[in-house]
């Protein structure tokens, strides 16, 4: 009964192909819009869970955080020098203890080399860095703890900013200027390239100690500390350690609201799978809406075609067809027009992720996970089912002699 059921519904939709395309054309597009958004927006996720990964997951940062109320009020916390002296005397189990300090103004023109100009982002680190962020020089050498005790004006800089001043290839020994002050070039870091379009390779970094000398005494730091637990099995531990400090040092009380924030690599992953899995089901649900409209118009045509096909029903139930071969008959012909559409909607909004991707510059391939397959395949299936219960049971219904006398 099944293989005529299925012989029946592929000879109806053959028979009438133009409206069968039109019909599956909600749910063309709203499978395609779902598959468009979900395949550009885990090519994201994917690959800033790989930048993650790499900082390792034992691996922690402390950043200041400032409560919306007291924003308001103009009062922003900060990291400070004595927070990272801190950390380092009072805090066991940890190591590489990584100071960052971006450099204000540092954008608006504050690098030049032989009248070339870069607005590249400036920050002030330690030689404990690369091991952080597994980045490597690759021409030269990094900061070296040393350089970080003498105040050494020495810079190693992205491969973006060697090209924007117009540096050699090998660029070490040059002198560049930043923010009024002759830096000596040290090394050019692997290329990383672009990331929502913007380069990541379009960075200076020099001593913490020189940092803080250009940032000046008059204006206050703000940096963020990094570091590692040597234990993995001690991360959770480590980072209530380094909260209790920094709640007594500012002496925040018990039911006060922190202003800084310790979080580990996942926290970070997690913090930003939890964004890009709100913006899915915000915009699935706003796409899912032509899947209802697509399944309304199934619906429609399913009811028209159950009225023009009454004389075949009368014929079919006249030689012997029950009422539920001619349910299944229609109801499955729904699914099918249905699944048909989910298929082409898929490949179809593959594609659209795919293009959109790959005109962003710098922006990661799409992907697209077998789970969403599976449900645009499935929720297509379900749409056919409710949609197609009506016109099947309309079907099913007529009386034959009725049926027969239809013209």
């Amino acid at each position: 009964m099944i293989v005529d059921i299925l012989r029946s519904a592929s000879q109806s939709i053959r028979a009438n192909l133009m409206r069968s395309a039109l019909t599956c054309l909600g749910i063309i597009v709203g499978v395609a819009s779902t598959i468009a958004v979900v395949s550009v927006i885990e090519g994201l996720k994917a690959n800033i869970g790989e930048q993650f990964e790499s900082m390792g997951s034992n691996a922690l940062t402390v950043q200041a955080y400032t409560p919306i109320k007291q924003a308001m009020t103009g009062r922003f916390a900060r990291i400070d020098h004595t927070d990272l002296q801190l950390i380092e005397d009072r805090v066991e189990g940890i190591i590489d203890v990584t100071p960052i300090l971006y450099l204000p103004g540092s954008r608006n023109g504050g690098t030049k080399y032989k009248g070339n100009i870069s607005t590249a982002t400036v920050l002030g680190t330690s030689a404990s860095y690369i091991r952080l962020d597994n980045w490597f020089p690759e021409i030269g050498r990094f900061i070296l703890p040393q350089d970080d005790q003498t105040r050494r004006r020495i810079a190693v800089i992205g491969s973006k900013v060697r090209e924007d001043l117009e540096l050699p290839e090998d660029p070490r020994g040059e002198y560049i200027q930043i923010m009024g002050e002759w830096f000596k070039v040290a090394g050019v870091m692997e290329e990383r390239g672009e990331l929502f379009g913007f380069s990541q390779d379009d960075l200076i970094m020099m001593p913490y100690s020189a940092a803080r000398s250009l940032n000046g005494r008059g204006r206050l730091l703000n940096i963020e500390i990094r570091f590692k637990a040597e234990n993995i099995e001690e991360l959770n531990q480590v980072k209530q350690r380094v909260e209790r400090l920094l709640r007594k040092k500012r002496g925040i009380g018990e039911n006060d609201v922190d202003d800084f924030k310790v979080q580990t690599a996942d926290q970070l992953l997690d913090n930003f799978s939890s964004f890009t899995t709100s913006v899915t089901l915000v915009l699935g649900g706003i796409v899912a809406i032509s899947l209802l409209v697509g399944g309304i118009g199934i619906m429609n045509i399913m009811l028209v075609s159950v009225t023009e096909r009454t004389r075949e029903i009368g014929i079919n139930k006249a030689l012997g067809a029950t009422r539920q071969f001619i349910m299944m008959q229609f109801l499955i012909e729904a699914v099918i027009l249905c699944l048909m559409g989910g298929m082409i909607g898929i490949l179809a909004g593959y594609g659209l992720g795919a293009g959109v991707a790959a005109m962003l510059p710098g922006f990661p391939p799409a992907s697209v996970p077998l789970w969403t397959i599976g449900l645009a395949l499935g929720f297509s299936a379900t749409v056919g089912i409710v949609f197609g219960i009506a016109p099947a049971a309309k079907a099913a219904g007529l009386n034959p002699i009725d049926a027969l006398r239809y013209e």
